[in-house]
């Protein structure tokens, strides 16, 4: 495993495993169950997936010890605009069945973001909370929380992919020691960029499959990547790229397929 270390000294596994759109019950379970097994110790989750639950007890089960395990959570848009920060912090602590977290973020830029970081940054003094940041902040919106913090976050969660690569944003985090996480990092649901003809020639030249392939170009770009799946072949494979490294070369040609194309939603105009 590959660390990276967080601004206020945390330290933080660059591979991690994604919940997102996993549904509650056996099959998140069975699949969290599945990455610890495989050697993850970073989960990541949210308030929205609804499946903190199903986390909460595969990590119970899993047999491996909550220290051990680097969890992260989120504050979503209708807790922010309400000013319900610290209710939902709790109720994410019952759902996952534990006492803290290694990593609250803020979900998404939704209105009053600013009041809601004031109260991220209490959690984060009460020790409940060992680091706590941001997701899907565009520069616009670290400014803002520039004027108003005591604390700078020490993460932004966001989209990248090699078809959407987002490095200037990540460019912009890493100026100011904001660790960057990113989701989607192998396109999103539905998706071809697997099928990709140069990820294609690269998994045959690496003897790796092309998920594989672009978890690495992750890596090396020193961000921290959560691939999710709910098959334990894939999860198993997705972890098993730390016995090769590409080439400046090949780096160069993966940044070169940027398409500067969404999946997901933009930070500038989502409307939920």
């Amino acid at each position: 495993m590959d660390y990276i270390t967080l601004s206020n000294n945390m330290v933080m596994p660059k591979l991690g495993f994604g919940v997102f759109q996993t549904p509650d019950g056996k099959k998140t379970e069975d699949a969290v169950k599945w990455a610890l097994e495989a050697g993850y110790r970073q989960i990541d989750t949210a308030m929205i997936y609804g499946n903190e639950g199903s986390v909460g007890k595969a990590m119970e089960e899993s047999g491996v010890q909550r220290e051990d395990i680097f969890l992260t959570t989120k504050l979503w848009n209708e807790d922010i605009r309400r000013g319900n920060t610290m209710q939902a912090f709790e109720d994410s602590l019952k759902r996952l069945r534990t006492d803290y977290l290694d990593l609250y973020l803020i979900h998404w830029p939704a209105d009053g973001f600013e009041k809601a970081w004031i109260d991220m940054e209490k959690i984060y003094t009460s020790g409940k909370a060992k680091a706590i940041g941001v997701s899907n902040f565009q520069p616009r919106h670290l400014e803002a929380i520039e004027k108003i913090a005591s604390n700078r976050p020490t993460v932004n969660q966001i989209e990248s992919n090699p078809y959407f690569n987002n490095q200037d944003v990540i460019d912009y985090c890493n100026a100011r020691g904001i660790s960057v996480t990113v989701w989607s990092p192998l396109g999103g649901t539905g998706g071809n960029i697997l099928e990709d003809a140069v990820l294609r020639e690269l998994s045959e030249k690496y003897k790796k499959s092309p998920a594989q392939v672009v978890i690495k170009w992750h890596l090396q770009r020193d961000v921290v990547v959560i691939p999710k799946s709910l098959h334990q072949n894939r999860i198993i494979d997705n972890f098993n790229v730390f016995d090769f490294a590409l080439s400046k070369e090949d780096m160069e040609q993966i940044n070169k397929l940027n398409r500067n194309t969404r999946s997901g939603a933009d930070p500038d105009t989502f409307d939920f």
